[in-house]
C-alpha cells in the first residue's frame, strides 16, 4: 500500500513487522486508503473498545488515517485503568500499572490497529470516516484486556469444533428530551442532590401503539436512516412500555461483526439523538417516573460453515441435540456469566418476579420468563436460543464471548439442560439470579471455568473494576443512610454514574 508523507502515527511497519494482517484484510486497507482519499474525507475517527463497551476515538487527517493503516497509532491506555465514573480505580504508576500486567507499568501509551473491514462513511458528519480498532502493547503483544480479541479467539475455539457463529441484535432504550439549564454532573463530583431535571421525551406510553410510534417518526426516521447509511438498516423499531422507551431489531449476523454492530449502533444512536437536542441512555432503567427496565435479548444459533445451514434446526423438535447441548452450558455456566451480561449495578434491579425479565436459572420454549427462552418449531430453519440476562449496556463483546465459551462447553461435554419450564418461570425451583453486582462479581471470581477459558489476567482484572464500582456505590449509599438492597429504587448515583455515560 503506497503510504503518505511521514506523518508521524505509530510506529512504521508495524502491522507487517507483527504480522497482524491477512493478505484478504492488507487488500481491503488498500481499498479503504483509496476510499478515504477518492471520497475527499477530512477526518478519520479511529475507536477502540473499552472495558466497559464503550468506544474511545480519535479523529485523524486522511493521511495520518492511511499511515495508520500501515503503523498503527498511539493511543493512551489510561482508558484501561478508568471505570464508569471516569474515576482511575488502581495506582497508576504502580508496577503493571496497579493490575499486574508488566506493559502497563509507567501509564503507557498502546498501539490500536485499524481494522479496514469496519471501515463506515459517517452521514451525520462532515467528510467523516470510522474504522474500529483492534489494541496491542508497543511489543506487538495484543492486549489481553481487549473484549474485541477475546471474542476473536472464543470465534476461533468455535470454528475448530466446524462452526460458526449467528447472532440476531434486540436492544431496548431509552430517548429524552432535556429541560433548559440541564447540566452534566460527573459521577464523583461532590454533587449529591437529585440529578438535574429530565423531561420524559413522551414517545409512547402504550406498549406497540401505532399513534405514540407515528407521533416520534421524526426521530425513528433520522435513526433510521443513519443507520441504514452505514449499513445497519434496522430490521424492527417499535415502542416499549416505558415513555420514551423504544425497541430496535437486526436481522441474523454472523461473527465479530454482530458485536461490532451492536457498538456501531448505540454510538449511531447516541450521536443522531444528540443533534436533535435529545438524550439517548442505554441505561438499564432511568430514575425518572414510570421507566421499566431495559434488555438487550441475545438470539443466537450456531451455523455449518460452508453450507450455512443452522445447526440448531431439528425437522421433529424445537431445537437439535445440539442446540440443546448448547442450552445446557448457558444453563451451566450462568451465574459465573452475569456480569459479562449486566455489567451496572442497575442491571440487578432488572431481574424481578413476574417483570418479563428472568430471576432464576431456567429455560423453556417460547416463554418470556426464563433466563434462556427457544424460538423455534419442528421444521424450523430459523430455531434459536435466546439468552435474556443482557442489559443494553453490556460491553458486547464480552456478552458474547461469554454465551460462547459456556454454549460450546455444553456441546463439547454433551451436556443435557434439565427439563423445561412448562408454565409460569417465576414460581419454578431453579437456583436464583443474584440480586446485586457484588454478588455476580462473588461469583465470577469464584468460577473456574471463566478463568480458563478467558485467562486470570482478564477476570482478576473485571473483579477488581467492578468491585471499584460496588464500593463507591454502597459509599454513596451510607452517605445518604439508604441501606443496601433495601429495595430496588434506581438511586441518584446511578444516574450520575450511567445515565450519560451509556
Amino acid at each position: 500500500m503506497s503510504e503518505p508523507h511521514n506523518v508521524g502515527v505509530g510506529q512504521p511497519g508495524f502491522v507487517e513487522r507483527y504480522g497482524l494482517r491477512s493478505h484478504e484484510t492488507a487488500t481491503i486497507a488498500q481499498e479503504v486508503a483509496e476510499r478515504i482519499r477518492t471520497h475527499g474525507l477530512r477526518t478519520v475517527r479511529l475507536a477502540v473498545v473499552d472495558q466497559h463497551g464503550m468506544p474511545r476515538a480519535k479523529a485523524l487527517s486522511p493521511d495520518a488515517a492511511i499511515a495508520a493503516l500501515s503503523n498503527g497509532l498511539d493511543f493512551s491506555g489510561a482508558i484501561y485503568s478508568m471505570d464508569t465514573g471516569n474515576n482511575v480505580f488502581v495506582p497508576p504508576f504502580a508496577a503493571g500499572g496497579g493490575f499486574g500486567i508488566a506493559e502497563f507499568t509507567g501509564f503507557p501509551d498502546v498501539v490500536i490497529v485499524p481494522d479496514p473491514t469496519t471501515f463506515r462513511i459517517l452521514p451525520w458528519r462532515d467528510h467523516t470516516g470510522w474504522m474500529l480498532c483492534d489494541a496491542y502493547f508497543s511489543n506487538g503483544r495484543p492486549l489481553p484486556l481487549d473484549g474485541r480479541g477475546l471474542l476473536r479467539r472464543q470465534l476461533g475455539l468455535l470454528a475448530d469444533k466446524g462452526y460458526d457463529y449467528v447472532a440476531g441484535l434486540e436492544v431496548e432504550f431509552y430517548v429524552y428530551a432535556l429541560e433548559p439549564g440541564y447540566r452534566r454532573s460527573p459521577a464523583d463530583s461532590g454533587f449529591t442532590a437529585p440529578p438535574p431535571p429530565v423531561s420524559v421525551y413522551q414517545l409512547g406510553y402504550q406498549y406497540l401503539s401505532e399513534v405514540r410510534l407515528d407521533s416520534i417518526s421524526q426521530t425513528l426516521e433520522a435513526i433510521r436512516d443513519a443507520l441504514t447509511a452505514i449499513g445497519l438498516p434496522p430490521r424492527s423499531m417499535e415502542d416499549e412500555w416505558g415513555p420514551g422507551q423504544l425497541e430496535f431489531t437486526f436481522a441474523p449476523m454472523s461473527g465479530l461483526a454482530a458485536a461490532d454492530n451492536a457498538v456501531l449502533f448505540r454510538s449511531a444512536v447516541k450521536q443522531v439523538c444528540q443533534r436533535r437536542g435529545l438524550l439517548a441512555t442505554f441505561m438499564c432503567r432511568p430514575g425518572l417516573p414510570n421507566a421499566f427496565s431495559s434488555g438487550w435479548h441475545l438470539h443466537q444459533s450456531l451455523a455449518h460453515p460452508v453450507t450455512g445451514r443452522n445447526v440448531f434446526a431439528s425437522e421433529d423438535k424445537p431445537l437439535s441435540a445440539t442446540g440443546l447441548q448448547y442450552v445446557a452450558g448457558l444453563l451451566e455456566h450462568a451465574l459465573p456469566s452475569l456480569p459479562f451480561a449486566a455489567p451496572t449495578v442497575t442491571g440487578y434491579k432488572r431481574y424481578r418476579p413476574y417483570s418479563f425479565a428472568p430471576d432464576r436459572v431456567c429455560w423453556a420454549v417460547e416463554n418470556r420468563g426464563t433466563l434462556v427462552r427457544v424460538q423455534g418449531a419442528p421444521g424450523d430453519a430459523s430455531s434459536h436460543v435466546e439468552m435474556r440476562s443482557g442489559e443494553p449496556a453490556a460491553n458486547p463483546y464480552l456478552y458474547m464471548a461469554a454465551n460462547i465459551a459456556a454454549g460450546l462447553d455444553g456441546i463439547t461435554r454433551g451436556l443435557t439442560p434439565p427439563a423445561p419450564v412448562e408454565a409460569d418461570p417465576y414460581s419454578t425451583t431453579a437456583p436464583p439470579l443474584p440480586t446485586s453486582l457484588a454478588d455476580a462479581v462473588q461469583a465470577l471470581d469464584e468460577d473456574s471455568f471463566y478463568r480458563k477459558a478467558f485467562g486470570d489476567t482478564l477476570i482478576d482484572y473485571l473483579v477488581m473494576l467492578k468491585r471499584s464500582e460496588v464500593k463507591r456505590y454502597e459509599e454513596a449509599l451510607a452517605e445518604t443512610g439508604a441501606t443496601l438492597g433495601a429495595d430496588s429504587d434506581v438511586t441518584d448515583w446511578e444516574m450520575r454514574e450511567y445515565f450519560e455515560f451509556y
